[in-house]
This record gives C-alpha cells, structure tokens and sequence, in this order.
C-alpha cells in the first residue's frame, strides 16, 4: 500500500510540474494543449515522456522553450530521477533525440537550429505577451467586482493577496499574474503598486481604457493562435471516423481509410 501511495504521489507531481510548462506563443499549459502525449513514471523512479506538437513545421526555437521547460520541471522533481524526453513527428526530431541520447544540453542542440535568432529576446517577448494576457484578466475581473478604476490601479500586492476575484479562471489568472509580476519586477515589495506597464510605469485612471484595449489586442492574438493551434493538433492526429457510413476528407489525407474488400461470393 505505501508503495502504491509513493506512486501516486510521484505521479500527481509530475503532472503538477509539466502543468506549470507554458507554450510560450499561448501561455497556456502544455498539458492542456496536449503536447505531453505520454509521461510514466517506469520502474526504478525513472520517468519517460513523449511530446508532440501541432504540425511537422513547429518553429525550433518554440519547441525549444518547451523541451526547456520540461527539462526543468523534470529537474525540479523532489525524487531527482533520470529522465528521457522524446520529440515525434517533427522536422526536427531525429537531431533533438539524438542530441538528448548524447548528453547535449537544449542549447547546444538548438544552436544549429535556431539560425540568427535571438533566443532571450524570443523569450522576453513571450514573457512580455504572457504578462499582459494575465493582467488583463486581473484588471477586467476587478472591474466586474465593482472596484472603481483608482481602487484598482492603487492596489498594492498586500491588497492583491488578499482580494477575492472569484472562482475557476479568475482565481488561476489571479495567481499567474503574481507570478508573472514578480518574475519581471523580483525586487517588488508589498507595498509597492500592483498593475504597471511591462517597462514599469504607472497606469493613470484616466488612461486604463485605452491601455486595456492594447491589452485586448495582445489576447485576441494569442487566443486566435491558440484556436488555430488546437484545430491543427486534432486534425493531424484525429481518430479514424465515419459519417454516415462514409470516412472524411481528413482520413483520406492522413491515408487511414481501410482497404475495400469485395464481398465473398
């Protein structure tokens, strides 16, 4: 029984960590994009995990900052076990899991890869996307709370932490928000105010309009990206289905329609 309870236990905070791994381009989890096709717990502790992204023509540098984050997730595991991760159906995936076999760190694996991109500056400008997605959540959300624009924009993390902005989404965005404030700003302090700009300047009440309609364009990219990137997925790895006794057009593509055989005579 302890052992099946240690498993569990293992297994509950693998996904937690995977959990915390964002696609950089949606912010959005990549368990819940459901790029982590398989992640097992085998049986000396080791851990075993298949990934797979929407098309063949990912960008690299994309499928970098998530095997990155995956690697640190795994590093982070409180039983330290030896890990094996596993790109499929990518163009670059041969080189990948060769890299990985031979010991090679992500960067030096991507370094071929990436060309003339910058690595951080990608980054930072993800972080950037992220960081105003999660704050316009926040801010919309205390607006349905019937805070005024001033109450809003002078709460400060000590008011933050202990607001309520009700439950499911709002409650996640509400702590994905902090995190992101805190991971721009570290020398942030309680007392110091809440909603800035990314370079760090004040909002005034008067201009919180305007500066959440920026922030709404910045969603509307990343939840259109995130649609299309959804759709590619299931269609490249959609189940066979028939309808009406016939298979569809995707099945014909991904050349999974079963072979007619005449009738026995």
């Amino acid at each position: 029984m302890a052992t099946a309870s240690v498993s569990d236990s293992r297994e509950r905070e693998l996904w937690r960590r995977l959990g915390e791994v964002n696609d950089p381009e949606l912010d959005e989890p990549i368990t819940e994009m459901g790029f982590v096709e398989r992640a097992d717990i085998i049986g000396d502790g080791g851990v075993e995990i298949d990934f797979r992204l929407p098309t063949y023509w990912c960008s690299p540098n994309f499928a970098f900052l998530m095997l990155d984050g995956v690697r640190k997730a795994l590093d982070q595991l409180s039983w330290s076990p030896a890990y094996r991760v596993r790109l499929h159906d990518h163009m670059f995936a041969e080189e990948v899991n060769r890299g990985i076999e031979e010991g090679k760190t992500f960067g030096d694996i991507f370094a071929g890869l990436a060309g003339d991109e910058d690595i951080g500056a990608l980054r930072e400008t993800f972080s950037m996307k992220a960081f105003k997605r999660r704050q316009e959540a926040v801010l919309l959300n205390l607006r349905r709370q019937g805070l005024t624009d001033r109450e809003i924009l002078g709460m400060d993390l000590a008011a933050y932490d202990v607001a309520r902005l009700g439950p499911g989404d709002a409650a996640r965005q509400k702590a994905r928000y902090r995190a992101a404030l805190v991971e721009r700003f570290p020398a942030r302090r309680q007392g110091d105010p809440l909603f800035v700009t990314w370079e760090g300047q004040a909002i005034p009440p008067m201009a919180l309009d305007a500066y959440l309609a920026d922030l709404r364009a910045v969603r509307i990219n990343m939840e259109f990206n995130g649609a299309l990137c959804r759709g590619l997925k299931q269609t490249r790895y959609k189940e066979l289905e028939v309808i009406d006794g016939e298979p569809t057009l995707v099945d014909f593509i991904m050349d999974r329609v079963p072979e007619r055989r005449a009738p026995a005579t």
